[in-house]
């Protein structure tokens, strides 16, 4: 079971450019024919090629409207958001964070990251260096949690 803030929701983090993001129509299911190109940034605070022994530590901002797809972490990830909205969908659930939520996403377990708002949201995002993301039976390695 997640671990959150008392008005807190979750977030997850997009893997992979190669990874299509679908505009937000309301709470619906995303339509696979209206996949588009959608922005989000990852930048790298404190990671193992920058000298962390244990931890990756990033910066993530997902543009609005984007609803991500779902996937899975091998290790624990913690958010705090900083600005704007996010909806994590965990376990048949949606947790809703808003600025200052945080939210720790247990190891192996599917979930998926939308941005329903009209804002960029961003978020600090941490994990053990390492970690390693499934998605549609891939396997990939972030290179912002090297």
């Amino acid at each position: 079971m997640p671990r959150c803030s008392p008005s807190s929701t979750a977030v997850a983090a997009r893997w992979d450019s190669r990874w299509k993001a679908k505009p937000c129509a309301g709470r619906t299911s995303p339509n696979p024919s209206s996949a588009r190109r959608a922005w989000r940034v990852f930048r790298p605070l404190a990671v193992p090629s920058r000298g962390s022994a244990e931890l990756a530590v990033w910066l993530l901002e997902l543009e609005p409207g984007l609803v991500g797809e779902e996937h899975s972490v091998s290790r624990e990830e913690v958010f705090v958001l900083q600005s704007g909205v996010l909806e994590l969908t965990l376990g048949g659930e949606v947790y809703r964070l808003t600025s200052g939520d945080a939210m720790i996403v247990p190891p192996d377990t599917p979930f998926r990251l939308d941005n329903p708002g009209a804002e960029p949201a961003r978020a600090t995002v941490c994990t053990s260096a390492g970690m390693v993301g499934t998605v549609g039976g891939a396997t990939i390695v972030p290179p912002w949690t090297r």
